[in-house]
């Protein structure tokens, strides 16, 4: 291809990686991420840097891991990205739904934003007017979130699943999908793209129309199993999140320590619904894309930030890096340049994604990124992916036990260090892949954890001396000096 690639990057917020049809999840209607899937590469142990929104994309956009950059928890200002050299090397760049920069209005090297944030911003940037709140207001409108949810009788016993009803075309993903649209429609563009779509769902409140909301009810979907000897297992900093949750509704979820199946039900079913939404508009603009005679030459790249719990561990939302959270969904699609159908099965961070869009545009990379390129998986040359994969985490709003803990995962094992303390989590992959039963304590694999505990204080050190000359710079001030 001689012309340089539209990139369209569409990123999801809380995504689980098992709720894509064509990849294994049968009580999903999914056709058009099915048709990406087919006409793509799919990487299915795709992971990311920190099981939380703003690190995560902090480091996704970044090229760096989250003690690097310095943002740990969400609310950290973050700005700097590498979005600004597509621009230097040529591209128009526009971010249509989240990005969740800090301040969420941060240029963040884009030429055009058109920000939406959180569905609930209760506490954090409540009175910040994002596009959608915009648009609801012309129309007469505001949001429904937790002021208005808590009037309801049912709210303690809603786990945060409620039908958005209000017009259709004004639920969050459903507005970000049409503004998407109208963009691609209504902009002449001389210049190559790169383009953002930052769906808000299915991040809580769970708030599909009600006709997707039914369609869900209507079927079998999967539930947690979690059991006593589990939860006896979590440790410290898990049981205190159990408990803040019942207390603390963020996101308009009021988490119930022995949810019933009905509840579980219901909390899921609207979650696979809000995400069969954003499905059909991602069709939606990948026919966009297709009248604007932009999609033969465009690089379609599907993720998520994170995944959610949903119950499972007995834990509600993020945080907690268990692989429902850390492993995401990350769906490569550009027939004339990649062959199709593929699937990558070895380890790769979300954060890899910088250096292989930039790769794209013909850009050089920093040599301090810790993040790698996936275009030899995608060219079908030789790829060992990475030995293993790490995600961190600060103390945060809903992660009030810890102040830090840091994950190392092996393709056969994890361990979670919870930093200053005894306690851990071992978690043997291969013999219980839903990670059950904490092998920390366990005599017989005192070899393993120590080896992991091992990988995951070279990487610290290596990642010290890579990145010595960086640290620290993710932030563009407000008002660059004269």
């Amino acid at each position: 291809m001689s012309r340089k690639p539209d990139i369209v990057m569409i990123v999801t917020d809380q995504q689980r990686y098992d709720t894509i049809r064509s990849l294994g999840a049968d009580h999903m209607d999914t056709p058009n991420l099915d048709r990406l899937a087919e006409r793509g590469v799919t990487f299915s142990n795709c992971h990311v840097t920190a099981p939380s929104c703003v690190p995560c994309r902090a480091s996704l956009f970044s090229g760096y891991y989250p003690h690097t950059n310095g943002v740990l928890a969400n609310g950290q200002e973050w700005s700097r990205t590498w979005v600004s050299k597509l621009q230097e090397a040529g591209y128009h760049t526009v971010n249509i739904g989240k990005m969740h920069t800090i301040p969420y209005d941060a240029p963040a090297g884009f030429n055009e934003r058109f920000v939406v944030e959180n569905k609930d911003r209760y506490y954090e940037g409540r009175w910040f007017f994002d596009e959608w709140d915009k648009a609801l207001a012309a129309n007469g409108l505001k949001k429904q979130q937790r002021e208005e949810y808590r009037k309801r009788a049912d709210y303690k016993t809603s786990l945060g699943a409620f039908t958005w009803d209000l017009p259709a075309h004004l639920q969050s993903d459903n507005f970000v999908g049409g503004m998407a649209r109208w963009w691609l429609k209504t902009k002449p563009m001389e210049k190559p793209l790169f383009l953002v779509v930052g769906f808000p769902g299915p991040h809580p409140p769970y708030d599909p129309t009600p006709d997707y909301a039914e369609k869900y009810m209507q079927r079998d979907v999967p539930l947690p199993e979690v059991t006593e000897e589990e939860l006896e297992q979590l440790p410290p900093p898990f049981v205190e999140k159990r408990r803040h949750d019942v207390e603390v509704d963020h996101d308009s979820v009021a988490w119930d320590l022995k949810p019933s199946r009905d509840q579980l039900h219901r909390m899921r079913a609207y979650y696979y619904a809000n995400v069969e939404m954003i499905d059909r508009e991602v069709g939606e603009i990948l026919d966009a894309l297709e009248e604007a005679g932009r999609l033969d030459n465009a690089i379609i790249i599907f993720t998520s930030d994170h995944g959610d719990c949903l119950g499972d561990h007995g834990l509600s939302q993020k945080w907690a890096p268990y692989e429902e959270v850390t492993r995401v969904p990350l769906i490569i699609s550009a027939p004339s340049r990649f062959d199709s159908g593929r699937d990558v099965g070895e380890l790769v961070q979300l954060f890899d994604l910088g250096p292989t869009i930039l790769e794209w545009a013909g850009v050089s990379l920093e040599d301090s990124y810790e993040a790698e390129s996936l275009n030899p998986a995608l060219d079908g040359k030789s790829f060992k992916g990475r030995s293993h994969v790490f995600c961190e985490q600060g103390k945060d709003v809903n992660l009030t036990g810890a102040e830090y803990l840091t994950m190392v995962r092996s393709k056969t094992h994890k361990l979670v260090h919870f930093a200053g303390q005894d306690f851990g989590q071992l978690f043997d992959l291969v013999n219980d892949p839903g990670e059950r039963t904490n092998l920390w304590d366990d005599p017989d694999s005192a070899t393993v954890k120590q080896e992991l505990k091992n990988v995951m204080l070279e990487w610290y050190v290596n990642s010290t001396i890579r990145t010595r000359n960086v640290r620290k710079r993710t932030v563009v001030p407000l008002a660059e000096p004269a």
